[in-house]
């Protein structure tokens, strides 16, 4: 059986183009350091963006905090015997565990500006210490130091970013964005 020569040229015209296509990328990116990497951000835009970010999961948290923990407690929904105590703790604790790990965030954010940082980084123990309110929220146990120790918690984190240039406002998430978490 022999060959062609057009059934030749066509079996090479894969393999030459797929050759001309390699060397012409290699060839044109002589520079290993040139593959398109993103940049990195200059120092003062970290520091923005670290207050801006600090701000936005503070926000969150203070808000969470104040709607489903704070303005309950004071309404007396917590109390035993009240109307919808049940879902207003479970709604509670969800806000805890929300405003919890927006705290976090806020921290981990707060490191990028070293006023922030100075600033948040005697506050560390206190947010670390919330961890396990949440669920003492849903099962109703001691409220009112738990409402305390979130409301304590969150006025000292605004405290802290206001006096670091980052003033904090509440930012109430919906029902829906405080069952996602």
């Amino acid at each position: 059986m022999s060959l062609s020569a057009t059934a030749v040229r066509r079996s090479l015209v894969a393999p030459v183009l797929c050759c001309a296509l390699l060397a012409g990328t290699t060839a044109c990116n002589d520079d290993a350091d040139a593959v398109s990497a993103p940049s990195a951000s200059s120092s003062a835009e970290k520091q923005k963006f670290a207050k801006t970010r600090f701000v936005a999961n503070a926000g969150i948290a203070a808000g969470a905090t104040y709607q489903w923990i704070v303005k309950p407690f004071r309404a007396g929904k917590f109390k035993k015997g009240a109307d919808g105590r049940k879902f207003a703790l479970i709604k509670a604790g969800l806000a805890g565990t929300l405003a919890y790990n927006r705290l976090k965030a806020a921290t981990k954010n707060a490191k990028g500006d070293p006023t922030l940082a100075k600033a948040v980084a005697p506050l560390t123990a206190g947010i670390d210490a919330l961890k396990d309110l949440p669920s003492k929220l849903r099962k109703g146990d001691s409220t009112d130091s738990v409402v305390n120790s979130f409301d304590d918690v969150i006025n000292k984190v605004k405290d802290a970013g206001k006096g670091a240039g980052a003033e904090v406002k509440d930012k109430v998430p919906s029902a829906g964005e405080l069952a996602k978490g």
